[in-house]
């Protein structure tokens, strides 16, 4: 996804890889980010998504302004926050819980109660306790400066509790009819994205209370205790173990709890997992563990499954290359397991949307399950089955001149404009993503038998379908446009111009055997010299080198052909290249192997020089790319003023390719010294800040796959080969090989 764009709209030897159930409890996410408002903090020691205030004498202790995490004491495991305050007359405190706002989070919470679990170590009488206001977005006024925010009137949260007996947890139940407006518009607090504690009874003692698992959900009466899960597997790997179970079908359960034991000693509650993943990563550190593994059930009210059969692993020291087949594992998981079950797409972040698959990162997927049946990680059988039916999917989806939309409905195909009115037809770009899969898996799988030359029939009608000189009209003077939309034609008008991530989608244009645009148009278009290609390349690199596609200047030491400033976000050396093989490729400007690592090691050598500073930084930790950060989707690159201290793992891995000794470098440190908060089911978390203390709590699709991908281009050349062995990529190379003058 263009990172433009989303800034603007957004301001056989199967290792454990199963298909995802169908059944009504699979990948609940979205029921459970309808319910659950707080579970556990993924940043050690506070809590990220909390801020403080306090005025003397009274007190509250904070970690870096924020919350303190608790781990000795919970609910879900690993831990609790802790509130730990000193109300004094003449004083005041608060602090706040916010809702943490994932990608495509539906803000609306359809239950009737707000359900606290809280715990006093040391007591506390129920008049002693904070009281609580609770804050949603409301309807914004004309002003520009007015945010909407509405909140309610503060509640005594003694009313709804009884004296707390030392150590004890208990539930508080607080109907939400119970919730006044304080502001000037009306509350909702069905949508509530604030939680504030504030200083209640001014009796001048220290209290301590811890908080966890806050639900906004039903009552839900008496139920029944569930079922204990079967078919409990764990596997170790060198630092963490790999916990794997059958799902529940129980509609009461809303967390399974993960158990383990060392030794002798009993079990414990290491982590939980929502309803509809059933794998879990305890990341243990240590490269010479033998643990044993119990999972239960269990409901919001603590009714629990009896445990599961136990299951034992033991922990190992693992080669460079065994390192690389976890990484490569883990990341195809998303593509895998959590697929949209009706479609095989893959979704757009998880937790996320259930419903909402992304082209591109589909794309992007069908290169993973190459890489990953290349690698032996699924069998050529199962790969074949799942590509028939993503082909087949994408054969009865909308289409719009033979182009998808950017986010479809995995359950109907229908489009679904998320970046809004005028973005609700075709994408060229996300169709070329795509199609660079769907070319890759056609050759690498055509002798495949009856299922393997379906495949490749399908893929074929569905390449040649694509009208792509439509997107190149008069009013686009030689480019191609990104959108085209059924109501509003080319409103957008946005005209790809290089360099970007978007090379691709010239490469396929000009490749069409049956709607192609002219080779001309790489030069015309792609790498245009024209004034507005120049204004383009100016206005988002808000500097002149490279506006004329061509760089030559020298960044950290290092000469870069083409880019934009310095080279831009890492993603621009990866979206277009997971099958067209960059060794292969070379314009009048520069070979795009060579090119791409230059871009990586600028990247590497800025985080080592770390002009800003930032915690953690150099040759272990670096990897700048566009990513969701510790505020929401940035275009991050390496420059002062474009950085703030995130990195994004993509980034690094997916230059294995470029940058192997550098990226190795960064995979080990991500895994071995990072692991705890860096490493889940799905391989590398999105991304993170260590400056900042935050980790993101979401997998997404567009940055899982390429660390797959690159990774087996780097080992094996298994995607590039197969992608670069279509007839119509080798006449396209010739016919831009003729435009440079035979180079």
């Amino acid at each position: 996804m263009d990172w433009r764009r989303r800034a603007i709209c957004c301001a056989g030897m199967v290792l454990g890889l199963a298909w995802a159930a169908t059944g009504s409890r699979a990948w609940a996410d979205q029921n459970y980010s309808q319910q659950v408002f707080f579970e556990n903090s993924l940043s050690p020691k506070s809590y990220y998504y909390s801020a403080a205030g306090v005025s003397a004498p009274s007190t509250l202790r904070l970690v870096d302004g924020k919350l303190p995490v608790e781990t000795s004491s919970f609910i879900s495991a690993p831990n609790a926050l802790r509130l730990e305050w000193r109300s004094a007359p003449q004083g005041g405190w608060a602090a706040e819980i916010r809702l943490y706002g994932w990608r495509n989070r539906m803000l609306g919470f359809p239950g009737a109660y707000l359900w606290i679990w809280v715990c006093a170590p040391q007591g506390l009488k129920a008049a002693d306790l904070p009281r609580m206001a609770l804050r949603a977005p409301g309807q914004p006024r004309v002003a520009l400066w007015d945010v909407g925010q509405t909140f309610s009137a503060p509640l005594k949260l003694g009313a709804y509790a009884h004296d707390l007996a030392p150590g004890k947890w208990i539930r508080l139940r607080i109907p939400l009819a119970d919730l006044r407006t304080a502001s000037v518009d009306p509350f909702d607090p069905h949508r509530v994205n604030t939680i504030v504690w504030l200083q209640g009874s001014a009796d001048n003692q220290p209290h301590t209370l811890l908080v966890d698992d806050i639900r906004i959900e039903d009552d839900p009466g008496t139920v029944a205790v569930p079922a204990a899960p079967n078919g409990v597997q764990v596997k170790g790997y060198e630092r963490h173990f790999d916990v794997t179970w059958e799902p529940v079908n129980d509609a009461h359960v809303a967390q399974y709890v993960i158990y383990r034991s060392v030794g002798a000693r009993p079990f414990q509650p290491v982590g939980v997992q929502r309803p509809g993943v059933n794998r879990y990563c305890d990341y243990a550190g240590d490269t010479h563990m033998t643990a044993t593994y119990h999972v239960t059930a269990r409901t919001p009210t603590l009714v629990e499954s009896p445990p599961s059969e136990e299951a034992t692993a033991t922990t190992h020291p693992m080669t460079d290359d065994e390192l690389l087949t976890m990484v490569e594992e883990a990341s195809l998981r998303y593509y895998w397991e959590a697929a949209e079950p009706h479609s095989g797409m893959a979704r757009e972040n998880q937790p996320g949307d259930d419903d909402l698959v992304a082209l591109g990162a589909s794309g992007f997927g069908v290169m993973a399950i190459v890489a990953g049946t290349e690698r032996g990680l699924i069998s050529r059988a199962q790969a074949v089955d799942r590509l028939l039916r993503i082909s087949g999917f994408l054969e009865r989806a909308d289409r719009y001149h033979g182009a998808w939309p950017h986010f479809l409905s995995g359950a109907t195909g229908r489009r679904m404009p998320v970046f809004g009115q005028y973005e609700n037809g075709a994408d060229l770009v996300e169709t070329s993503f795509m199609m660079q899969g769907l070319l890759a898996a056609r050759q690498y799988f055509k002798n495949d038998g009856t299922a393997g030359r379906e495949l490749y029939d399908r893929i074929t009608k569905l390449w040649e379908g694509v009208e792509w000189s439509w997107f190149s009209p008069a009013s686009a003077n030689g480019t191609l446009y990104w959108h085209w939309s059924p109501e509003y034609s080319f409103f957008i008008a946005h005209r790809l111009t290089g360099w970007n991530e978007v090379m691709i989608t010239y490469l396929l244009a000009i490749a069409s055997p049956t709607h192609p645009i002219p080779a001309s148009a790489y030069y015309e278009g792609w790498a245009s010299q024209a004034k507005t290609a120049q204004e383009y390349r100016e206005g988002w690199g808000n500097t002149k080198d490279g506006n004329l596609y061509a760089n030559g200047n020298t960044y950290e030491g290092i000469h870069l052909d083409v880019g934009v400033g310095n080279g831009g976000p890492l993603f621009f050396t990866h979206y277009s290249f997971m099958g067209l093989d960059p060794n292969s490729f070379t314009d009048r400007y520069t070979n795009y192997f060579a090119n791409n690592r230059a871009i990586s090691l600028i990247n590497h050598a800025y985080c080592v020089r770390n002009p800003r500073h930032w915690e953690g930084y150099g040759t272990g930790t670096w990897g700048i790319s566009a990513v969701d950060g510790p505020e929401g989707y940035e275009a991050y690159e390496p420059k002062p003023q474009m950085d703030d201290g995130t990195i994004a793992p993509t980034g690094a891995i997916s230059a294995m390719a470029y940058t192997p000794e550098e990226s190795m470098a960064a995979l080990k440190h991500y895994y071995r010294d990072l692991g705890a908060e860096v490493w889940s089911i799905y391989g590398f978390r999105d991304s993170f800040n260590l400056h900042q203390n935050w980790f993101s709590g979401i997998a997404m699709g567009l940055n899982q796959a390429p660390m797959t991908v690159m990774i087996e281009n780097h080992r094996s050349g298994a995607v590039w080969k197969s992608f670069m062995t279509n007839p119509e990529i080798q006449t396209m190379v010739k016919h831009i090989a003729a435009e440079n003058g035979g180079k």
